[in-house]
Parts: C-alpha cells; structure tokens; sequence
C-alpha cells in the first residue's frame, strides 16, 4: 500500500489568462513528466489538448496529471479560468485536498480570480498563493499581496520576496530560510545559484520574517510564549505551524516568480509538499442519505474501508469513455464490481489508467487517496458515488448551476441528424452545464448554456470534432412567469358518460411564493371532504402545469399552492378526478393571480481603465444595469453591476470598442428579477408570434 502522507491532490486555478497552464507545464518539465515544454501562445501546451483550446490557448476542459516531486506523489488538475466554465473549477475543487491560487504580477486580483477563491473557500481547499508573471510591465508584488487581503479578504503570508521586478526580475529571496536564487537568462529552471541577500534587501527581508514567524506561532501557544520570550523557534516548529495554518486556512502562504521564464516553480513545488494538506489530513466528505442530507456518517480515507469514489468529470476521448474519480476510502482492483449508488446498477472494472493529459498508464488497483480514470463505463454522470455493493453509500452530491442562455441548431442535411444525437448523448454526459432538449413543436434542438463563450464552443466541437453541419439561431434568453397576488378559488371537475363518471371539486388558494422555491404544495383540508389519498394527485396536477405559464407559455417560478376544502363524490371521485380538477384550476386561476415576465439578471463585473469608466457605466445604464459597487485599482477601475441577460450578447465586442482592446468582463447568473412593462410585452409578443408561426408549419 501506498504511504497517503506522501500524497498530494492539488488543482491550479485563477483567472484567465494569469498563467495556470504555464504554471503546470513547468511543473510538469520539472518533475521530469516531460522533456519539452509546449508554451500556451505557440498553441502547443501538454494539458490543453483540444483543437478549440489550442486555437484560443485558453483552458476549457480541466485536465489530470500525475507527476512526482521529492519522493512525494502529485495528482494535479489544470482547472479553466474563463467564467462560463466555472463548473470545471467547481466540480475539480469538489474531489482536491489542496491548490495553487496563482495570480498575475500586473493583473492582480481579476474577477474570475475571486469567484475561483470563493468556490474555494465554500469547497474548503486549503491554498497556497503564486503571484506570476513579475517579469511583466507593471507588475508589483505588493500591490497584488494588498489585493489578496483588501479584494479577497484573505490572509497572504509572504514566503519570497523578488528580486529585481519587470525586466530586471532575476530571481527571489526565501525568506524563512534567507537564501537567495538568482535564474541565468537560458530559461531553464535548474540554472540558477544561490547568493548572498542583496544589501538594499536585508532590512526588508528581516522585517517580513518577523511577520512570517509571528504569524506562524500564533497556531501553537507554547511556542508563542516562547517567541515572545525572545528565542526563535526551530525551522520544524515554524513549518508545523505553517503547515497547520494553512491547512485551516487561517493564512495562505504566498510566492512569487515567472513561470514562463522558470523562476520560482521549484519554490511552489517545495511548499505543495511542505504545506498543503495530504488526503488524510482534511475533512472526510460527508455521507448523505438519497434526498441529499448528511447522515452524520463520514467517508474515511483509509485503504481498509469499504470502497467509496466520486465521479467526478466525464470525458469522451480517441480511446472511449473516460470517467475521472477520486477514491475516498477502500481500494479498487481491475475485475471488481462496483454499484452505482445513484442507478442502483452495479458494473465490472475493465481498464483504469491514470491520467497525464491525454496519455494513460494501465493501472491494475487504486487505492483511497488516488485520481484515476476508469475506461468504459457506462450509465455514470459526475456527481455519482460509486462504492462497493455490500456497502451501499451517497457521497455528498454536486450542485450545479442552471443554464441561462439558449441557442437553437439544426442540422443542414439528413446524415447530419443521427451524428449530432449522438455527439450531443457525450457532449451532455461531460458537461452538466450544458444541457438539451428538442423542441416538440418545430422539431428544432435547442442547446442550453452558462454563456455566449460556453455554447460557442459546444457548437465549435460539434462541428469540428463530430464533423457535424450546423445552422444556428439566435441566442434566446430563459424568461420565466410567476405571480404576483393571492388568490382564493374553487374549481369543479365533472364528467359523466355513462357508467361511472368522474368528480373532483376543489377549493385552494394560489399565492406567489417565495424567491427561488418554484413550486410548493401544502394541504389544509380537514375532515374527509378530499381524502388524504387524493393529496398527491392534486399536487401533481398543479405541478404539471408549471412548465407553460398565461402570459407566454414560459416555465413559471415561486407559486405557492394551499388546498383548504373540496368536494367527493363516493363512487365517481378518483385520483385522475381530482388531477385533472387541478389542472383546470391552474388554467383558470393563474390569470387572475396577476402573473408577470421575470429576466434572469447577471452579476457582471467589468474591468475598465479609468479614462472610459463614464461611458463604461453610461453604457451599462443603457443597458438596464443597476450599478452597485465600483473600486479604484493601480490599473484601472473594477465596476459591479447587476444587468439582464437579454442586454448582455455580444457585450465583449461593445466593451472593446469603448476601452480600446483593454476592458474585460466576467459575469455569472444571480437572479430572476420582474421585467419592465415595455420589455415584457415585446417578449410576450415575439413568442405568440413564434409559436403562431410553429403552429402553421
């Protein structure tokens, strides 16, 4: 068996474009796992191995790789930046003990920098910091330490310092250890020696080790008590306390260095293996019972448990069906048979292979601690525990953010038909975020997703890698319906021909309910008028009609359903009566219950330089955005607002053109809000006439 204190799962995340990926390479060219770096701008980096990755050299997919550092194994995952793929970083840091927050020296703290931090933070993933790319214009390693704290409202420890900065940066003091490393200019991470502290650093080194170690000692009293009695702790009790400080993320030890010019990679690496959590060291993920809630009882990570795994990413690749896990506790051997716990469905292990990018290495078992792809399984999506079938358990399941945009797609010729089921059956299966359905009356396939960049891709791949001939509509924004008053009815359901009728009669009252609970039902009839039976056929009756709201026929939200009284009638009186009698009431009520057009509103965050924030912000008024926060950085001003969706499409291209190529953006679902009067008749219009149009097809 393997030695778990030797582990170390770890994921790489920040914002796009702060240098992940070239953090990786480097990491990976230095562990020996390759022998050429690829570089992200030459299109030719190890774990961006999709064609549409290349071309962009942006991060869509997460990737897995295993390398080793000082006798100690490394599991690491490359996560995207780009905020429609979020659910990437989301689901990786679901199944990590540990990551690397890394940060551009002039960039600092971007905004899809913080929404990683905070899934982060929810996730429990204790962090180190690198702040890259300090051979940069503009760059200050400072000044983003001042953001960590100010934007992120965490606790930076600083480990290095740098010395020299933009073109001048030659390498970095370790402060704990006061040594320091100068690179040579050949790029290569092993040409560098260690030198004296430069003269006009020592003051500042001395004054940022006093931080260090009184940062580190307040995690041991006894230690404390002894640093303030004036002897210095040793160099093991300093690393414990670091150690333990940041596993409870009480502080985050922080670096700095170039990982496209190899200095400091090798830092990182030391402190992954020094500080960051192995996988018996963080809490064990929670057993839930089917509905979701924690049963008090906790996977254990430990090789003599019964087998306990998350599947946690599904990927469709030249070999077959790939299904990422993270074993949690017990071991797996190849030929084992394994229950889905979600399926109820058991299957055999063929193949696992552990992952380096898209290379493999054939395993024949894995244990509690280990990332590894299974080949070929099938009925298993992310988020699904798989576990020994004599001890059948739900992990704590994910929870995945709804799709707000929509694109429609049709193929342009019959063969292209079957090839697009069948791309978009793995397409689902790999991305929760990314869902489809066809729409019924026009026959059209109807693509849903987090944003324009998301469901560019998705068609993209369809049509490079499945080699499938599309015609894509416009994007449609998700409206939704709900109420806006209480109203109190009844409705009678008879039917009588011959034989035994039917007869149902309700009393009820429809109110809106409230933000974010869609539909509830409660039932306070008392005595028999509507037997208790017949409760789940009412409710069900409701329920079935929330799909097509009055107005337009768009799925309704937040309506709250109470039963009071009804009526029965001994022989004709049926669960399919009193369904049926709810079904009417739903169309006769919903009317009255002044129903209203609600928009799904963004929480968009725009990065401008100051000479355009007045237009950037004129232009987000326009836009129906409300603005709520703007704060001044060293480079430029940071902008909050909450904007509808429907004003949002093509915004990067509008936001270029007012900041001169500068400005960016980033923005995620927050919630449903009601629509103007004049935007609501617009939409309610467009889609009678649309379904109008279906209707005579």
């Amino acid at each position: 068996m393997a030695d778990l204190s030797k582990y170390r799962n770890i994921g790489i995340f920040a914002h796009v474009d702060a240098g992940k990926t070239t953090t990786t390479e480097r990491i990976l060219k230095l562990t020996g796992k390759i022998h050429k770096t690829g570089e992200v701008h030459d299109g030719e980096s190890t774990t961006d191995f999709m064609e549409q990755e290349a071309e962009r050299g942006i991060t869509i997919q997460s990737a897995a790789t295993t390398c080793f550092w000082k006798d100690h194994r490394m599991n690491i995952i490359d996560t995207p930046g780009h905020v429609d793929f979020t659910v990437e970083v989301y689901r990786s840091l679901k199944v990590l003990d540990g990551g690397v927050g890394v940060f551009c020296g002039s960039g600092g703290v971007e905004p899809q920098s913080e929404t990683n931090w905070r899934y982060a933070n929810d996730s429990e993933v204790a962090r180190i910091i690198f702040v890259n790319k300090l051979d940069r214009m503009g760059a200050d390693f400072l000044r983003v330490v001042g953001q960590v704290e100010k934007v992120l409202g965490a606790n930076p420890m600083v480990m290095t310092l740098p010395i020299g900065i933009e073109e001048d940066f030659k390498g970095l003091v370790d402060i704990l250890s006061r040594t320091a490393y100068v690179w040579d200019d050949s790029g290569q991470p092993e040409n560098f020696e260690t030198i004296d502290i430069p003269a006009d650093m020592v003051d500042q080194v001395e004054e940022y080790r006093e931080k260090l170690i009184e940062m580190a000692v307040e995690q041991d009293d006894d230690l404390m008590m002894m640093y303030m009695d004036g002897e210095e702790p040793s160099m093991e009790d300093i690393k414990r306390c670091i150690r333990k400080g940041t596993r409870t993320m009480d502080f985050f030890p922080t670096y700095c260095g170039s990982a496209f010019k190899n200095k400091g990679v090798q830092l990182i690496l030391d402190a992954v293996i020094d500080y960051l959590p192995s996988p018996t060291e963080v809490d064990p993920q929670p057993l839930t019972d089917e509905e979701g809630t924690p049963n008090g009882e906790v996977a254990l990570v430990t090789p003599d448990a019964p087998f306990r795994a998350l599947a946690f990413k599904i990927m469709d690749d030249r070999f077959g069906a790939l299904t990422f896990i993270r074993i949690y506790s017990g071991v797996l051997n190849k030929g084992d048979t394994i229950l889905n716990s979600f399926t109820g469905k058991t299957e055999r292990i063929g193949r696992m292979v552990e992952m380096h990018a898209d290379e493999r290495t054939e395993l024949s078992s894995a244990q509690a601690g280990d990332i590894i792809a299974i080949v070929g399984m099938k009925n298993v999506q992310t988020g699904h525990t798989l576990c020994d079938p004599k001890h059948e358990c739900t992990l704590e399941p994910m929870v995945f953010p709804e799709p707000v945009i929509s694109i429609s797609v049709t193929p342009k010729d019959k063969t292209g038909i079957d090839k697009m089921g069948i791309a978009i059956g793995k397409m689902v299966a790999e991305d929760p975020t990314f869902l489809v359905h066809t729409d019924e009356e026009s026959g059209q396939t109807i693509l849903r997703g987090m944003g324009e960049l998301h469901l560019d891709i998705k068609v993209d791949i369809l049509k490079r890698t499945y080699g499938v001939d599309l015609e894509v509509g416009e994007p449609m924004v998700a409206y939704r319906e709900t109420i806006t008053q209480e109203v109190d009815d009844s409705y009678t359901h008879k039917k009588q021909s011959g034989g035994s009728g039917q007869y149902g009669k309700i009393d009820y009252i429809i109110k809106p309910g409230e933000p974010g609970t869609g539909f509830t039902f409660s039932s306070k009839v008392v005595g028999g008028n509507v037997p208790k039976e017949f409760f789940p056929a009412v409710e069900k009756g409701f329920n079935s009609m929330m799909d097509t709201g009055p107005l337009a026929g768009f799925p309704v939200l937040d309506v709250e359903v109470v039963l009071y009284d009804g009526g029965m009638h001994a022989v004709d009186s049926s669960a399919i009566a009193f369904e049926i009698a709810a079904k009417g009431a739903f169309r006769q009520s919903m009317p009255k219950a002044g129903p209203q057009l609600i928009e799904p509103i963004m929480a968009v965050d725009v990065f401008t330089p100051d000479d355009n924030v007045g237009d950037v912000i004129g232009d987000l008024n326009r836009r129906r955005g409300m603005i709520k926060d703007q704060e001044a950085g060293v480079s430029g001003v940071r902008i909050k607002a909450d904007v509808p969706l429907s004003e949002m499409f093509g915004y990067i291209g509008h936001l270029r053109t007012i900041t001169s190529g500068r400005g960016q953006f980033s923005m995620e679902f927050s919630h449903y809000s009601s629509c103007p009067q004049n935007v609501a008749e617009k939409v309610i219009a467009e889609e009678k006439e649309r379904q109008e149009a279906k209707n005579k097809k």
